[in-house]
């Protein structure tokens, strides 16, 4: 989407909107590292973010990845930045065509700075000049394809007056060219801001102007960064901020007033300027005590226009159905989805066909260390250790799990003594999500989608079992026919008590003028799809103890005598109702001690198998 029309959006609505920036660092783990905060200050309700293309071109390969990882992963609109520093055109077209290719509509067209070790800003031989040329060459080549920006310089206000009217003339002509919007560079003063800004008007220039302003983290970042870009610093900055310099928590509590205090006074005005960029220097303290500072809370249609991170890449931004099974590895998902070319009616696919990608690469590696791993979820040797993680995962006590790339959601929060005490139990669950019925849309917790709206959902838990308690859970799941499920060995045969092949969906959302959403749905197919990853997931924790130690041996024998089970109790208004069949089966095993005669696969009759995970 261009970010012109999100603004524009905005506006109609009558709110103000936020964005962030950020830059690629220089090293691979602190690439990791500032993927992992985007993704958490997504949850601060970004409109959109920008990432920069560092002076030279040093980072355009950086900056093209991340580009392609918050657009198809995170999910969040972004703006490419292009220069002309050290940039032939092929470079520039590479970046072009794979922004086109990854969704991404919007890019900022600079001429950039002198690269490191020059003072003098200079062409390469057969690159572009002035930022004029790099929008003539992007509109030449893709048309309106792209949402251009140019950059705005709020203290050419200060410049002799023809110098300014000059300045003023080359971005007119930019905009009259077809670039659609402005991002300024950083500023502190307001009113050089406001007088820029109106001679800007003045001089025919009508497209909007999104104000760069930059939360103060510490005295000597302050510093550097004004210095650098030869920045005004009004005086009142300085009075309230000098006293204090050696004291970095007090700069940024103080910055963040004076930051906040010149943000309403443009919000305020009758410059017809709703929202403010934030220059983050991949920082998150500072941007968030800035929002909070404002009062400027996320939107949950902006959080979560559905209950999983939609991708923004071409084929994938009409996809609105996901198996549930990946709630918690939206990565794995779309790694192994990623070669799909269409989603018929926002399905996420034809699973029948090649559908889902090898459980190779990034699908089914651990996120951890074998160090992290053994610090997370210690050595167990025994079963009562081995629950005790999943137990102690579900009351936010260990950070993650395998199956989960982060911790206990802010739902699962609401049924977590429920799921400590069924993996007390020995029901290790890996995925849950509670019942809802008639949530509204921007609840804090259950909430995702446009406003105004109610989204409903069934209780559901998947989890990892033992052939012998399963055995003694089947019946009491049977005598409430509202609940369905699906069991399956890790060799692939598969049991359920549904007789549909179709999906069941799971979650839902009627909001007005639209039609009911279902986005989350179970299904055999795609379950049999995610038992391969999810039973590999236990291997590789497994794998994490050195071969032959009793940990490993017994977490390796768990997983290959283990059954992978998932339950949906279908009727929404029965939130505790999922829980009660396996507190009666537990006792019941519990009194037994064993079960007679029992079946090592758990086999119970009178229910269809469908051998190696094919349905009759």
């Amino acid at each position: 989407m261009k970010i012109t029309q999100k603004i524009e959006q905005a506006k109609k609505e009558k709110r103000t909107w936020w964005s962030f920036e950020y830059f690629p660092p220089r090293t691979a783990q602190g690439l990791q590292n500032l993927v992992d905060r985007i993704e958490r200050m997504r949850l601060l309700g970004p409109e959109f973010i920008d990432i920069t293309w560092h002076s030279g071109g040093r980072t355009s390969e950086l900056t093209t990845e991340m580009v392609k990882f918050c657009q198809g992963t995170i999910g969040l609109e972004t703006c490419m930045h292009l220069t002309c520093t050290n940039m032939q055109p092929e470079k520039i077209d590479i970046a072009l065509t794979a922004a086109k290719e990854h969704g991404c509509r919007n890019v900022l067209a600079l001429r950039g700075d002198p690269p490191a070790g020059k003072d003098v800003w200079e062409a390469v031989e057969g690159g572009f000049v002035h930022g004029i040329d790099l929008v003539r060459h992007t509109q030449r080549h893709y048309g309106d394809y792209f949402d251009i920006a140019v950059p705005g310089f709020p203290e050419q206000v200060l410049l002799p007056p023809e110098q300014l009217q000059l300045e003023l003339k080359y971005l007119k002509e930019k905009i009259d060219l077809g670039c659609s919007w402005i991002f300024t560079q950083m500023f502190f003063d307001v009113d050089i801001f406001i007088r820029w800004v109106k001679a800007v008007r003045e001089a025919g220039i009508t497209v909007p102007i999104v104000p760069g302003v930059m939360p103060i983290q510490n005295w000597n970042g302050f510093q550097k960064a004004t210095r650098m870009a030869n920045t005004v610093i009004p005086q009142n900055f300085l009075d309230v901020l000098e006293p204090v310099k050696n004291n970095d928590e007090e700069v940024r509590k103080l910055g963040v007033k004076l930051v906040a205090d010149m943000c309403r006074t443009i919000l305020n005005s009758d410059l017809d300027i709703h929202g403010i960029h934030i220059y983050t220097m991949n920082l998150e303290k500072g941007t968030r005590m800035l929002l909070e500072e404002l009062n400027l809370v996320p939107r949950i249609e902006c959080i979560k226009p559905l209950p999983w991170r939609q991708s923004l890449t071409p084929s994938r931004r009409n996809e609105t159905i996901r198996p549930i099974f990946w709630a918690n590895r939206a990565k794995s998902y779309i790694a192994r989805t990623e070669n799909w070319d269409e989603y018929p009616n926002g399905r996420f696919g034809d699973a029948r066909s090649p559908a889902y990608g090898e459980i190779d690469g990034y699908g089914v590696s651990l996120k951890h260390t074998k160090e992290e791993a053994l610090k997370l979820w210690g050595s167990p040797v025994d079963f009562d250790e081995f629950k005790a993680v999943f137990h102690d995962f579900c009351l936010g006590k260990v950070p993650s799990l395998p199956w989960s790339e982060q911790g206990p959601s802010s739902e699962m929060k609401v049924i977590a003594e429920k799921l400590a005490q069924v993996n007390d139990l020995g029901f290790l669950t890996i995925n849950s999500q509670p019942a809802a019925n008639g949530v509204p849309s921007n609840d804090k917790v259950f909430g995702w989608g446009p406003s105004n709206g109610f989204v409903y959902q069934k209780a559901y838990l998947e989890f990892f079992v033992s052939p012998q308690l399963l055995a003694v859970l089947l019946p009491h799941i049977e005598q409430d026919v509202n609940i369905t499920y699906y069991v399956v060995n890790k060799a692939g045969d598969l049991r359920t008590n549904t007789h549909s092949e179709g999906p069941n969906a799971v979650t839902w959302g009627v909001f007005p003028g639209k039609e009911i959403v279902q986005p989350t749905i179970v299904e055999a197919i795609s379950f049999m799809a995610w038992k391969d990853e999810a039973y590999e997931l236990g291997q590789q924790w497994a794998n994490s103890y050195d071969e032959g130690s009793a940990a490993g041996e017994f977490v390796k024998s768990f997983f290959n005598t283990s059954l992978l089970v998932n339950v949906v109790h279908n009727d929404f208004r029965q939130p505790d109702a999922i829980f009660e069949p396996f507190i009666r089966a537990a006792a019941d095993f519990a009194a037994q001690k064993q079960v007679p005669n029992g079946n090592p696969n758990g086999h119970a009759n009178g229910h269809a198998v469908i051998p190696n995970g094919h349905a009759h």
